[in-house]
């Protein structure tokens, strides 16, 4: 999946939306930034009024035996600096409160909108993007952006407070020793931005890497039974290992640039302290520099070169989110279904005619489907044949608007289907697909997953018609027998057995049938097919058959193939035609006849 570049204050006001409504609390929170920033740069002066007041009464004094040591107004200093550590202490806790809400509130609206984006993502996005991939955007990068934000944000703006402030402080002591220490930020940004330039791209290169990574565990773990069964477990180690090694190259290569900010700006911090020292050494000796003036000054270099190692520290971790940012707001900024239709359709009276006219579609550029027409009438039985490839679902996911037509229209009962809401037309269908969905729950609420009010005695009726009745009975919890999260303490068979009651219970008007029985053995496949026939009386059915014999009774066979419909008419009428359905279907049963 790719990453589209942007800039950072692009990326920023992307995410600022979401800050957006909780500025309230981030006021109040920079505020109290403010205030304990404030107070801790006030500190280094008060201190060295303490060692100020001691040198006074040591030069004072004759002897040093007999030094008058003014307690009095050290303990003042020392109360004024309590008082001072006090509201330092009071502000930090404030402010770590109310961004923690903030930040926290944010996120939850991030991942709020990603969920609502989600849900407006047409198929063609979840077919063309690893689900892998998709789940570390949502989960692993929202956790990056939340982290940089909770513990970066107040370290930032503290940091710069405290180098503003403390370049006052040292400018207000001595002006030429303070122009000598300010050469500690240039020399420090300049190596932070040189580094961050070099690593930005590998940290977006790492969090690729790590979606790469959860995309090919989702897989390997969904087709876990595939891969014994084709003893293809040391290829997919070898390919973990591949992966995991490239998300550990990319993972080494940023943090390794990342990490060489913060020991090149302590090289710097302590060469201009050393020449600070020396200069205020000399300087105090000719009496022109108090030793208290000193020692604050030394504090206010700390002071500026601690809030810059931080922030250098951090450029791994802002990286990492601003690359996140980046991935989320891809996802954001996707291109949504079409909207749905204003005007709502009452659906209660369709009987179940459905027309392609002139049907135009393709998947990106390449069309499939060119002036494709099909006419089927309420009641009938309609059987999708072709090989792989030819079309066939795509028929089903036009019909359920999956996908939108490119061309022309599909109509239910003289309706275009694009004038209908999404969630009214597809509460007309039913399915039975060859990949079985059922969830962790019990059988019960399973089956009632059709039809959410349904009766009990109309969920067993469901299960008896679908022939599973049986099945559920012999179970030591009956139909509160649970079905794990894998759903595999049942067979695949019985599984299809419960979609079916699923789909019996919906009572659709119209049904899609996926090949449903091809999971279940010849004696439950009979009773099937009856059970089926009784379902799909008098209501519209689209059957895609892989095994031809069981639509030898359907009212309408289309064969379908590269996405045009090339023969259609009943099994009796294609097979007089001797065209490519004849042959399909002698392909399959010539030997056995």
């Amino acid at each position: 999946m790719k990453t589209t570049k942007r800039k950072f204050l692009d990326s920023l006001r992307g995410i600022g939306a979401f800050v957006a409504p909780y500025k309230r609390a981030f006021l109040f929170a920079i505020l109290m930034i403010v205030v304990s920033t404030a107070a801790m740069v006030i500190a280094p002066s008060i201190e060295g009024n303490i060692t100020s007041v001691l040198y006074a009464d040591v030069k004072r004094a004759s002897d040093l035996q007999h030094v008058a040591i003014s307690f009095e107004r050290i303990l003042s200093i020392m109360v004024t600096l309590v008082g001072v550590y006090l509201v330092k202490t009071i502000g930090q806790a404030l402010s770590v409160i109310y961004l923690t809400n903030a930040i926290q509130n944010a996120m939850q609206d991030l991942r709020d909108a990603l969920q609502n984006k989600i849900r407006k993502l047409p198929v063609r996005y979840f077919d063309s993007h690893h689900y892998g991939d998709i789940l570390s955007r949502i989960t692993n990068d929202v956790d990056a952006i939340s982290n940089a934000f909770q513990q970066s944000f107040s370290q930032i703006i503290s940091g710069v407070l405290t180098i503003l402030l403390a370049l006052v402080m040292m400018f207000r002591l001595n002006v030429v020793m303070a122009c000598t220490a300010v050469l500690i930020i240039p020399g420090m940004l300049l190596i932070t931005i040189t580094i961050v330039r070099h690593s930005q791209k590998r940290f977006a290169a790492q969090q690729n890497a790590l979606g790469n990574l959860n995309g090919a565990i989702t897989e390997m773990y969904t087709g876990y039974n595939e891969i014994l069964l084709y003893n293809r477990q040391e290829a997919s180690i070898d390919e973990f290992k591949r992966l995991n090694e490239e998300l550990r190259n990319n993972a080494c290569k940023a943090q390794f640039v990342s990490s060489a900010i913060q020991p090149l700006n302590s090289l710097v911090t302590y060469i201009v302290i050393g020449v600070i020292a020396i200069m205020g050494t000399l300087r105090s000796l000719a009496g022109h520099f108090d030793p208290g003036e000193l020692q604050a000054f030394i504090r206010y270099i700390w002071q500026v070169n601690d809030p810059l190692s931080q922030v250098s520290s951090l450029s791994s971790q802002l990286q990492s989110a601003f690359a996140a940012i980046g991935r989320v707001l891809d996802i954001l900024e996707e291109e949504e279904e079409v909207p749905e239709a204003v005007v709502t359709k009452d659906v209660s009276t369709i009987r179940g005619d459905v027309c392609f006219s002139h049907v135009n579609f393709g998947y990106h550029e390449e069309t499939l489907m060119q002036d494709l027409n099909i006419q089927v009438k309420h009641g009938q039985m309609v059987a999708i044949v072709g090989p792989t490839g030819a079309g066939k679902t795509t028929l089903i996911n036009l019909l359920l608007r999956f996908y939108d037509v490119k061309g022309g229209s599909i109509q239910i009962d003289g309706m275009d289907i694009r004038d209908m809401k999404r969630g009214e037309l597809r509460s007309l269908f039913g399915m039975v697909l060859q990949d079985t969905w059922l969830f962790q729950g019990s059988i019960y609420d399973n089956i009632r997953y059709g039809r959410l009010d349904a009766r009990k005695d109309e969920i067993i009726d469901a299960a008896k018609m679908a022939n599973v009745h049986h099945f559920i009975r012999t179970l030591p919890d009956g139909y509160h027998s649970i079905i794990n999260e894998e759903a595999n303490n049942i067979s695949q068979g019985e599984k299809q057995l419960l979609t079916i009651a699923r789909a019996i219970l919906k009572d659709p008007k119209i049904l899609i049938l996926d090949e449903a029985t091809s999971s279940v053995d010849t004696r439950l496949e009979k009773m099937l097919q009856d059970a089926m026939r009784k379902v799909m009386k008098g209501r519209t059915s689209f059957v895609i058959a892989h095994r031809l014999s069981t639509i030898r009774n359907a009212d309408l066979i289309l064969v379908i193939q590269h996405g045009d419909i090339v023969e259609q008419g009943t099994h009796e009428e294609l097979m007089k035609k001797q065209g490519f359905y004849e042959k399909l279907y002698n392909a399959q049963f010539a030997q056995q006849e």
